[in-house]
């Protein structure tokens, strides 16, 4: 069927209980009587989306995919095969898209995971056969806006579009381009997973520096979030214990040990959220 992938006009030819058939370059194809409000008559014309579904079926809808030809959109993954690629819902019924293997990372555990999402357009080879086609750079450029400063420290929720050993390229649910440096996660992500993250950086060509690391104030323990709440409770804004203070001094103030003490004085300090000087703990009011 070299009319695969194709929008259409078929004429319709006969009719059953559930399906329309109509005929295009000698071609039938069935229609799901559902698509209809009401049965077209025979000799219509049917205006829609010619493929071959899973079975090698010639079918049309009139429920014309967003991906196309040159036509990128987000598909989600609903299947990986290591042996062939992943595959991708594009609204179809009974046919998914492939994205084979050759376009995703030689790391099989940075491919696309189930729920996953990728930006991709049809292709066809010389089989007539239907494949998804990952965009490129080039795309994402295309379609992307320019920052503003504003959104410094912003949260953002983003895809993975690129993996590149100096780190990853995402596009945000508002279609700006970001990069997190590994440095600004924990683990890689996969293509196509979709990752929550803050602003750090607006750069001057308008893409954004993202870091996928929790908050410095969010990385506190418990520990450490009850010294601070006794610290803003107290009128001076600080408390006579350092790190340096008596064991049994800081048991009986706390109620820990000098050792947890140390460690939440520590994640306070690393978040720059208090300061230490002459045997008194303050909060710094810069935070």
């Amino acid at each position: 069927m070299n009319f695969n992938g194709q929008i259409i006009d078929a004429t319709v030819s006969d009719t059953n209980d559930t399906q329309v058939f109509a005929q295009y370059d000698g071609v039938t194809l069935a229609i799901d009587q559902t698509e209809f409000e009401t049965v077209p008559a025979t000799g219509a014309t049917v205006h829609g989306f010619a493929y071959e579904n899973k079975n090698e079926t010639a079918r049309l809808t009139t429920k014309i995919p967003t991906i196309g030809y040159d036509h990128y959109a987000f598909a989600t993954v609903v299947q990986v095969r290591k042996d062939l690629g992943v595959f991708l819902d594009i609204g179809l019924p009974d046919k998914d898209l492939v994205l084979s293997l050759d376009q995703l990372p030689e790391l099989a555990r940075l491919w696309p995971a189930k729920g996953d999402r990728l930006m991709v357009a049809m292709r066809i080879d010389k089989k007539h056969r239907l494949w998804a086609d990952l965009a490129d750079e080039t795309m994402f450029q295309a379609i992307a806006n320019q920052a503003k400063p504003t959104m410094m420290n912003a949260d953002v929720t983003a895809t993975v579009y690129r993996l590149k050993l100096a780190g990853t390229h995402v596009i945000t649910s508002d279609y700006y381009l970001g990069f997190i440096h590994p440095s600004e996660r924990q683990t890689e992500p996969r293509l196509g997973e979709v990752v929550h993250g803050r602003v750090i950086g607006v750069r001057d060509d308008g893409s954004l520096n993202l870091s996928l690391k929790p908050r410095a104030f969010e990385e506190i323990d418990d520990d450490a979030a009850m010294i601070l709440a006794v610290i803003d409770h107290d009128p001076s804004r600080s408390i006579p214990y350092t790190d340096k203070s008596d064991p049994e001094a800081i048991k009986a103030a706390f109620g820990i040990s000098k050792g947890a003490f140390k460690r939440a004085l520590g994640h306070l300090l690393k978040a720059k959220l208090i300061t230490q000087q002459n045997g008194v703990t303050k909060r710094n009011d810069q935070q």
